[in-house]
């Protein structure tokens, strides 16, 4: 698996195992599953929260070791100062890539040149491209009208955010993931008092599994409290 560019690394968790799919996305992760196999372009498109990243970190993640996979996740290599064009430098050589947060990135000519360049490579190659963006590609400004038309002819897919369920789920089997016993009476609490975003949880839970280990305590809800206040 190659990891592009600067150090990015992918969250080890990351991966389709833990991926809590709720029926209206089954068909849009049925078929990023599918990518480093079949190929093809695929945009996912969603509200923050939705399970954008992950599915795009699992993709590589999911890659066979003789498939050369590249994850890029434009909005913290935009934060990192980054510019877009040198980004994707050398993505056309790679089998699958995965474009994360794309719309931070569209409207530069020089970078969707670039892209342009970069799809018609790993098109040629039968390849796959999947993308991330907060809108479909149809809703997107581009400054290349070329490589707006290919992304618009990709299979666009919305991703639905977890319900409060999904939600609980989804932290059981982030937290059994990492070993950590997550108490039903601390997970329905956590739901309660905080963001039901699972970027905003999943980082909580992140907090809490280091201070859990830290301290050598289990994380009750007075312990939580003690670490993340009392919202």
């Amino acid at each position: 698996m190659q990891q592009l560019p600067l150090g990015v690394r992918l969250r080890e968790r990351a991966t389709f195992d833990i991926f809590v799919v709720s029926p209206p996305n089954l068909e849009a992760v049925s078929r990023v599953r599918a990518l480093t196999r079949s190929g093809g372009v695929v945009w996912l498109w969603g509200a923050e929260g939705s399970g954008r990243s992950h599915l795009l970190q699992a993709v590589c993640a999911a890659a066979p070791a003789e498939v050369r996979a590249g994850y890029l996740p434009f909005a913290e290599l935009s934060a990192a100062g980054v510019p877009p064009a040198a980004a994707i430098d050398g993505a056309g050589a790679l089998d699958v890539l995965c474009l994360d947060d794309l719309d931070r990135a569209l409207g530069d000519r020089d970078f969707e040149v670039a892209l342009f360049g970069v799809y018609r490579a790993i098109d040629e190659r039968r390849g796959g491209i999947v993308v991330s963006a907060s809108a479909p590609p149809t809703s997107q400004t581009w400054a290349l009208a070329d490589i707006g038309s290919r992304f618009g002819a990709a299979e666009v897919f919305q991703l639905r955010s977890l319900d409060e369920a999904g939600q609980a789920e989804a932290l059981q089997r982030r937290a059994a993931s990492r070993g950590l016993e997550l108490p039903e009476e601390t997970l329905r609490w956590l739901l309660r008092r905080f963001p039901r975003d699972m970027t905003r949880l999943g980082g909580l839970l992140d907090r809490l599994d280091e201070a859990s280990l830290r301290e050598q305590r289990r994380i009750t809800v007075p312990f939580v409290r003690t670490i993340l206040g009392d919202p």
